[in-house]
């Protein structure tokens, strides 16, 4: 198969440009070469910016692929210029949404591909139901061989799963509480970017995928105390976790409780049937005690990785006290 990545450097990406060439997919990326992770050998780089679409066409001129994957495309305006784009250039379309576009919070668990798209707070999220309802319509319109991939929580050896990234793990080895969202019982799942990798390479290139949509995700479930409880044991440390509502750490950082009220403070589970009957060599089986030593090795290895947020330290105290302030003893 002839495929083409716009971007394919990033978290998720990576792994699958990796496993895809291992599996002798002849891959091109189309990007602007902004990147410090390596390129597998054997990628073909056009070097581009796929928002300027006069300059994509010329570039692409004449091209013809199996499939193409926009893994950068998060509003309607970017699909619209990749379904003019790419009308006539592929026999399969690969658009990235996020299963943070379900219902939030959900009516039942699991999740599956069936469960209806809303979510009234986050506009990302909002966004990727835009792009995914554009397409749709494209399909049915013209025919535009689109396929839907909704990955939830993914991560990699660089990212840590919780906002304030490394400044969290600092907090914990400097035993400061750190701001856990909620009670900390609610249940997610994270999963590790090779696992992902191997269900969606073996969506490529197949016909039978054309105007479906698909999650992919890990079956281990998790509180986001044991989240945090095994990135301190990977650090060496122990949590000192303190239990804000998801609404009060929103008053102090929109950002912040967006991406709680929006995704990360509701229960979230996945049936991951239709991606293992698509794809039989789906399997998740990387659990996050191992993906989370491997985060820490590699924060480790370099104290230049080991960026510290004042800003973010600030925040916490603040959010900290005014907490205690109403409910003393916290």
């Amino acid at each position: 198969m002839k495929v083409l990545f716009i971007g394919g450097t990033g978290i998720i990406s990576s792994a699958c440009s990796e496993l895809a060439v291992s599996k002798g997919i002849e891959l091109i990326f189309f990007n602007r070469g902004q990147t410090d992770r390596p390129v597998p050998k054997g990628v073909r780089i056009l070097h581009g910016d796929i928002r300027d679409i006069t300059s994509a066409k010329q570039i692409l001129k004449d091209q013809k692929f199996d499939a193409v994957v926009n893994w950068i495309a998060f509003t309607q305006d970017h699909v619209e210029a990749d379904i003019q784009l790419f009308r006539n250039m592929t026999d399969q379309y690969v658009f990235i949404s996020s299963a943070s576009a379900y219902q939030t919070p959900p009516a039942k668990l699991p999740v599956t591909e069936t469960t209806p798209l809303f979510n009234p707070i986050w506009e990302y999220s909002q966004n990727k139901i835009a792009c995914e309802e554009r397409l749709i319509k494209a399909l049915h319109d013209e025919h535009f061989p689109v396929t839907i991939v909704r990955p939830s929580h993914t991560y990699d050896e660089r990212t840590l799963p919780f906002h304030g990234r490394y400044t969290v793990i600092d907090r914990m080895r400097k035993r400061k509480k750190v701001v856990v969202h909620g009670d900390g019982t609610s249940i997610w799942v994270l999963t590790h970017h090779r696992d992902f990798a191997k269900g969606f390479v073996g969506l490529l290139g197949n016909p039978e995928t054309i105007g479906e949509t698909f999650h992919i995700t890990s079956d281990e479930w998790l509180t986001w105390n044991q989240i945090y409880t095994i990135m301190a044991e990977a650090a060496g440390t122990e949590p000192d976790m303190i239990h804000v509502p998801s609404e009060w750490i929103a008053v102090f950082d929109k950002e912040w409780g967006d991406n709680l009220l929006g995704d990360k403070s509701h229960s979230m589970i996945f049936d991951n049937s239709k991606i293992k009957h698509t794809v039989p060599d789906f399997d998740a089986t990387i659990p996050f005690s191992e993906g989370a030593r491997e985060i820490m090795q590699w924060f480790d290895a370099d104290p230049a990785r080991q960026t510290v947020d004042e800003k973010f330290n600030q925040l916490c105290e603040q959010i900290i006290s005014a907490y205690r302030n109403v409910w003393p003893g916290r």
